[in-house]
């Protein structure tokens, strides 16, 4: 699937993608967002966030928003977007996040959840000095987790079919 196709899906569903971009000292900063469109109306049901540099790990997520309530298909979009985006505009491969430790329950279900996707754990940034750097960029501990991007956007893809919202060419 490509930039294009996702496009076109979300009219389908009733959406519409968007990215905003900014390249600031070679680090392209993005925003995906899924909103819908009534009566000169925007609702932003969902985004997501990072940057990335020139380097096939170079895609860094750093805010994923859904909103409660959303359309079906919301966080299949943006996941999707990004990692086309990634994938057709960048030479990254590879994505990363940090999976904030902000309370217990909530950390553990966004390591869930991020698994679910297709992220594996690479380590758990903590306080320790070898951490700081990795602390300094994404802004506190968590758990440090990376993924395919064309591996997430093959699973998503398999989504779409299984609920009939793509056909074979």
């Amino acid at each position: 699937m490509n930039i294009e196709e996702l496009q076109e899906l979300s009219i389908e569903l009733g959406l519409t993608i968007k990215i905003q971009l900014r390249e600031v000292l070679g680090l392209k900063f993005f925003r995906i967002v899924v909103a819908e469109i009534s009566n000169n109306k925007v609702k932003i049901w969902g985004e997501m966030k990072g940057w990335s540099y020139h380097h096939q790990n170079g895609l860094q997520l750093d805010t994923l928003r859904i909103l409660k309530g959303s359309p079906k298909f919301v966080s299949e979009l943006i996941w999707a977007t990004t990692m086309a985006w990634a994938l057709e505009k960048t030479i990254c491969k590879n994505a990363r996040l940090l999976a904030i430790f902000d309370n217990a329950g909530n950390s553990k279900k966004l390591v869930r959840y991020f698994k679910f996707i297709g992220f594996s754990v690479i380590k758990e940034v903590k306080s320790s000095p070898l951490d700081l750097l990795l602390r300094l960029i994404w802004g506190g501990s968590g758990t440090l987790m990376r993924a395919n991007c064309s591996d997430i956007l093959y699973k998503i893809k398999g989504k779409f079919r299984k609920a009939k919202l793509l056909y074979p060419a």
